[in-house]
C-alpha cells in the first residue's frame, strides 16, 4: 500500500490520509484533481514551484489547493503530482502536470476549496486532510 491516499464522495469532500502532514496535503491535492480528470492520462512534464506562509494548518490546506487551482486556471494546465514541503510557518511545493489538450478527459470543473468540514488532523498514525471544494 502506498504512504498517502486520497478519496472524495458525491458532495465534492475530499480526504487525502498519508503518514504525514505533507502526505496528506499531496493526497488531498490529488483528489481535488482526480474530480477535474483522469489522473493517469496528465503527464508530469512541467514543473511549478509554490509558496506561502501560514501558521494554522487548517487554513494551509485551503491555502495549498486554491493557490494550485489558481496557478492551473492561470497557465491552462492540470496536475498530476504534489510535493510540498514546510518548516514552521514556510510552505513551498513543486506541482507536474502538462497544458489542457485534445484528447484530455475533462471531467469536473472545481472553483476552490471551502472552509466547510475542513479538519487536518492525526487520526491513529496517519495524518487526514479534508475539506469540500466548490464545483
Amino acid at each position: 500500500m502506498s504512504s498517502s491516499y486520497f478519496e472524495h464522495d458525491a458532495d465534492m469532500g475530499i480526504i487525502g490520509r498519508g503518514i504525514t502532514i505533507e502526505q496528506s496535503f499531496e493526497a488531498a491535492a490529488q483528489a481535488v484533481f482526480a474530480i477535474i480528470t483522469n489522473l493517469e492520462g496528465v503527464q508530469p512534464n512541467t514543473v511549478v514551484t509554490i509558496e506561502f506562509e501560514e501558521t494554522d494548518l487548517e487554513l494551509a490546506l485551503v491555502i495549498w489547493l486554491n493557490l494550485i487551482l489558481g496557478k492551473a486556471r492561470e497557465l491552462g494546465m492540470v496536475f498530476s503530482r504534489f510535493h510540498i514541503r514546510h518548516h514552521d510557518n514556510q510552505w513551498s511545493a513543486e506541482v507536474l502536470g502538462e497544458k489542457w489538450h485534445d484528447g484530455m478527459e475533462r471531467g469536473v470543473e472545481v472553483k476552490g476549496a471551502t472552509l466547510t468540514m475542513l479538519s487536518v488532523k492525526q487520526v491513529g498514525s496517519i495524518w487526514e486532510a479534508r475539506c469540500v471544494v466548490d464545483v
